[in-house]
């Protein structure tokens, strides 16, 4: 096997001569004497048959073959230091990957947004998300497929404490026929439309939701219906922050039931094994329950 004939401390040398602006500064930043990076950089030269800086006036500038050296190293040297960090939070127990089981309903940029700040704060740390549908969020927690869940039914056997109220709306874009009937809905007016339904993601599925129509498109991402809904398709029920843009922007817009207008529902946040529950899914519930009860407010 072959080895690199550069040495970790060499790239580093380089990398902070350029980015302190000279071999003086980058002595002081790195604690080193200035002899130190000299010969440094005159052994990956030498290494390397070619010259990393040449003399212009009283300052040592990049060659070409240099700015090529740096831009390597740096990076060399970046996954160096990426790979200490990752190596300290695993050795204090954080986790490699974080696997969560997140209800459709829950609206998915605030998810995302949990999902960016703890990226922010642990980047090497994997997330795998399941996307689940009724009792596939139950079963993702009751097969170990996941550490964590956030679903609108607690399984036999564990304890979750509430997240957040969701308001369910049943919407359709604003030509769509049954908006043009200037009336409030009954079933039967449903009943001769098309009804955008997404699949429940358990095997079983033997969950129930609210009634369904017979006339319906079944698909498997709320994405789907919600573009279809805006393609004037159908109608469907949705979570109210989900389409938060749509409903904005005029290209969905809730239809005028005469009962049953909205339903509310409430997300639990689930653990599959609470006590066993590592640092990164405890601060990634608390980054959940953050954004939950900052959307309430």
């Amino acid at each position: 096997m072959e080895y690199p004939r550069i040495s970790l401390s060499q790239w580093r040398a380089l990398v902070g001569i350029v980015e302190a602006g000279g071999y003086a500064q980058a002595a002081a930043r790195l604690h080193k004497s200035q002899s130190t990076l000299t010969y440094a950089i005159q052994q990956l030269e030498q290494l390397l048959g070619t010259k990393a800086f040449e003399v212009q006036g009283r300052k040592a500038v990049l060659t070409a073959s240099g700015e090529v050296l740096y831009r390597r190293g740096k990076a060399l040297v970046d996954e160096a230091l990426q790979l200490e960090r990752s190596a300290k939070q695993l050795a204090a127990g954080w986790e490699a990957e974080i696997r969560l089981a997140v209800e459709i309903i829950f609206p998915t940029w605030l998810l995302l947004e949990c999902f960016a700040q703890f990226g922010n704060e642990h980047p090497d740390i994997r997330l795998e998300l399941y996307e689940s549908v009724l009792g596939g969020t139950e079963e993702a927690l009751q097969e170990g497929r996941v550490d964590i869940a956030v679903g609108p039914f607690v399984p036999e056997g564990l304890l979750a404490d509430p997240l957040m109220r969701v308001r369910v709306v049943c919407a359709a874009h604003p030509d769509h026929p049954l908006h043009k009937l200037g009336r409030a809905l009954t079933r039967a007016d449903l009943r001769a439309h098309r009804h955008l339904v997404v699949r429940d993601s358990g095997s079983d599925r033997t969950r129930k939701t609210a009634w369904i129509n017979e006339r319906r498109w079944t698909v498997s991402h709320k994405a789907t219906t919600i573009r279809a809904a805006v393609m004037g398709l159908g109608y469907a029920w949705f979570a109210e922050e989900t389409i938060r843009e749509e409903l904005h922007a005029g290209q969905l817009k809730p239809l005028p039931l005469a009962e049953g207008r909205e339903r509310t529902g409430t997300l639990y946040l689930m653990y599959a094994d609470r006590d066993a529950a590592g640092p990164g899914v405890r601060r990634l519930a608390e980054l959940l329950r953050e954004g939950a009860v900052a959307l309430g407010d």
